[in-house]
């Protein structure tokens, strides 16, 4: 006896759903600054994409669940600056 399955299109979509979080970052002035939080925080499992701005102090990353505040904070910390959640 065989087992016959129907296609249903919707369940093979791939989620476009995203989580966004921000933080103020402190200390950062130039983009070397930058380029230090963007390889710390890239390092945090979940994130998959981030933008890092030291003029206006803010770090967002893009995962697709939300990812854990104290790993970005403690990431940002080893990369020599503070931050916090906006």
């Amino acid at each position: 006896m065989g087992v016959y399955w129907e296609r249903f299109p919707e369940a093979e979509r791939v989620s476009t759903m995203t989580s966004t979080q921000s933080y103020l970052v402190t200390g950062m002035t130039c983009a070397h600054c930058e380029s230090s939080v963007r390889e710390e925080v890239s390092k945090v499992t979940g994130v998959r994409d981030l933008t890092v701005d030291a003029a206006n102090g803010e770090l967002t990353i893009t995962s697709d669940l939300p990812v854990d505040d104290a790993d970005v904070i403690r990431a940002v910390t080893d990369a020599g600056y503070a931050a916090s959640r906006r």
